[in-house]
């Protein structure tokens, strides 16, 4: 204010200056000289904030925001999802995440929609007429002090008769009148200009307000429904993988308590399907079967869902079921029990052999049993079968 207010008293005396050296004060000359920078710096900027845009001007928030790359994003996630079913996991991120995207383009569009109105307007309008204005000015104010200055020196150069010496005094002081009336024109935008040179200096700190308003609001808004959707994913992977254990390699008692059976998925189902299919099989646990199948037939084990008819070739159903026999953190016939069973295979006698392995099968867990049990019935009825 103090500083505005001396700044006046100057300009309230040039007026009284009756010298062209003295038209502009001292801080009147050094106001002149950030003109056209401030001129320079408003254009520059504005064209490369014209650049940083992502929409169209002068659009409203909403027509803005359907061309934005960031709606578009939203649209193809939204045309995305729609292949999945209902219960993919994929859809369900997707459709958070297209909803996000869409939230994000809206923020956006309002973010560059105030960005026109209160910083790109003003400075176009502060470099291509309030400031083009005081420069025109400007330069008729030197334009009529060079006139002035040749009047003058005309007339006192004058040797001729009096009536040329007034016509040329006469010149001399209509150039001073027009003079003074463009002196005090242009005075008076240069004060109007340095009044008002904060007003200009705040349209940038302006940008930086909007830009960080926007990057707030998007970090909060992101940050809010990011947890929420980590929530969410987890609480249905949590679900899926309650309702879909995997099978392989997982210790036997886990798979069969979170199945609700007594006999492991794996062992039944590969049993099942060798009783029809692969009982007169030469080389059945022998042979290798094409490991893409093989593959897959494993997979349709750990998702619970078998089609038997799917799977016809016998010894790809015996390599799943060594496989799942293989990967057994555990074996059916347990570490602990390793030297029992290696003491019973070694009897001599066969009444001796059959004793001791009914006493170390009593020693094995129920589901160790029951699963071992179930196996050898099978490779038992296998073995009869090929013996004919």
């Amino acid at each position: 204010m103090l500083k505005s207010f001396n700044l006046l008293k100057q300009l309230g005396s040039v007026g009284k200056s009756q010298d062209a050296t003295d038209l502009l004060t001292e801080d009147l000359v050094m106001v002149e000289q950030r003109v056209e920078p401030a001129k320079k710096a408003a254009q520059v900027i504005h064209k490369k904030l014209l650049g940083c845009l992502q929409s169209q001007l002068g659009l409203d928030t909403e027509r803005r925001m359907k061309k934005l790359p960031l709606m578009l994003l939203s649209v193809s996630m939204a045309e995305s999802f729609k292949e999945f079913d209902p219960d993919s996991s994929i859809r369900k991120v997707l459709e958070m995440c297209c909803f996000m995207e869409s939230h994000l383009a809206a923020t956006l569009a309002d973010f560059e929609l105030k960005l026109e109105k209160e910083v790109l307007e003003p400075l176009n309008k502060l470099s291509e007429e309030d400031l083009p204005e005081i420069l025109k000015n400007k330069k008729q104010f030197a334009k009529l002090t060079m006139d002035w200055h040749n009047a003058r020196n005309k007339s006192q150069a004058s040797t001729g008769p009096q009536a040329k010496h007034n016509g040329l005094k006469e010149e001399v002081e209509e150039a001073w009148r027009k003079l003074e009336s463009i002196k005090d024109q242009y005075s008076a935008d240069l004060y109007h200009f340095a009044t008002k040179e904060d007003d200009y200096a705040n349209y940038f700190i302006r940008l930086l307000e909007l830009q960080a308003e926007h990057h707030k609001n998007s970090h909060d808004f992101l940050e809010r429904n990011i947890s929420e959707l980590k929530e969410n994913h987890s609480q249905t992977d949590s679900q899926e993988n309650n309702s879909k254990q995997k099978v392989y390699g997982e210790p036997l008692l886990t798979h069969l308590y979170n199945s609700g059976r007594e006999i492991a998925v794996p062992i039944q189902e590969c049993v099942h399907m060798l009783l029809h299919t692969g009982m007169r099989e030469e080389g059945l646990f022998r042979l290798a079967a094409a490991a893409s199948v093989v593959k897959r037939l494993k997979s349709s084990l750990d998702g619970g869902v078998v089609n038997h008819s799917e799977f016809n070739d016998p010894h790809a159903v015996a390599g799943a079921l060594k496989s799942y026999l293989r990967e057994l953190p555990e074996p059916l016939m347990t570490f602990e029990l390793y030297n029992d069973w290696f003491q019973a295979a070694g009897e001599k006698e066969l009444t001796d052999k059959l004793e001791q392995f009914k006493i170390v099968l009593k020693k094995l867990p129920s589901e160790n049993y029951n699963n071992l049990r179930y196996l050898v019935q099978f490779l038992s009825c296998l073995s009869e079968q090929q013996a004919v």
